[in-house]
């Protein structure tokens, strides 16, 4: 099993920046391929990012693109997502998800294990 907590999402103008981070825990990380994913109200999860298990690829939904930036520390078990340039469109719940298979990064259905989420807004 893994356990995956995120933290530092909040409430920003827009313009503005946020940095999430996802603390993994109950199995080696580095073995992990990992993702961010959100969901707004009455809207389908939808992927933001995913990154290897060495930092060796990044993905990205087309919408992210240019301005948020997936990164992971595998020393400190840790997956953060820089968000800059935040609009309105972006608020949602976020998501860390967990892949211990080899399934494509921007799937749903590829990830074994999930965050409780943690809630972005981004004001006008």
């Amino acid at each position: 099993q893994v356990q995956l907590v995120e933290s530092g999402g909040g409430l920003v103008q827009a313009g503005g920046s946020l940095r999430l981070s996802c603390a993994a825990s109950g199995r080696t990380f580095s073995s992990l391929g990992m993702g961010w994913f959100r969901q707004a109200p009455g809207k389908e999860r939808e992927f933001v990012a995913a990154i290897g298990r060495s930092s060796d690829s990044t993905n990205y939904a087309r919408s992210v693109k240019g301005r948020f930036t997936i990164s992971r520390d595998n020393a400190k078990n840790t997956v953060y997502l820089q968000m800059t340039s935040l609009n309105p469109e972006d608020t949602a719940v976020y998501f860390c998800a967990a892949d211990k298979g080899y399934g494509i990064p921007g799937y749903v259905r590829s990830y074994d294990y999930w965050g409780q989420g943690t809630q972005v807004t981004v004001s006008t």
